[in-house]
């Protein structure tokens, strides 16, 4: 198997990672990744910041778990889960989209680019649409105004990424999900 097909087929969500902070290099290999994406016309609409300040991390995880708290069924899972909504990650990457018709869908490839870079450098990540939470919630324009997302963008992704505490196999391919036609 080549190294690209058996980063894919190894890679899982990490929700259990080391508060050890990346090196610089690996930030960049991640936003280079990033930016490698391909887009709809190659309009690129997205805008990439970087967070790793971990107090902002924390505030952001803490207003997502007082939301969560509303529901307890999701709540009781989160608690499972080691208790924070970003798994204690040392590194966030925001992904803002503008409002052209394909930026979600390009997102998506940005948010897997990312997490595929990551585990090929030996890192674990978690794809997290949570992060929508806080940026909703009552302190949102506070979030909003210090991720500086430029005029016109609005959240559309993050991906957590930081070394792996503990790990886990990926899921188990689940080949139901796929029909074949074919001309023979």
């Amino acid at each position: 198997m080549n190294e690209t097909l058996k980063t894919i087929a190894e890679r899982y969500t990490c929700r259990d990672f080391s508060p050890e902070p990346l090196e610089t290099a690996q930030i960049d290999a991640l936003v280079n990744a990033a930016l490698a994406a391909p887009s709809a016309m190659n309009l690129q609409p997205w805008h990439l910041v970087v967070v790793t300040d971990k107090k902002f991390i924390e505030e952001m995880d803490a207003a997502t778990m007082d939301h969560v708290k509303n529901d307890p069924e999701w709540y009781e899972r989160m608690k499972e889960r080691g208790g924070n909504a970003f798994y204690n990650v040392p590194c966030m990457i925001f992904i803002g989209i503008n409002e052209t018709e394909w930026a979600p869908l390009d997102c998506g490839i940005v948010s897997q680019n990312i997490a595929l870079a990551a585990h090929s450098l030996g890192l674990g990540s978690v794809i997290c649409g949570m992060a929508r939470i806080p940026l909703e919630g009552a302190r949102g324009a506070d979030f909003l105004a210090r991720l500086k997302f430029p005029e016109g963008y609005s959240f559309g992704m993050s991906v957590g990424v930081g070394k792996v505490k503990s790990g886990k196999p990926p899921h188990e391919l689940d080949k139901n999900k796929v029909s074949y036609i074919s001309s023979v």
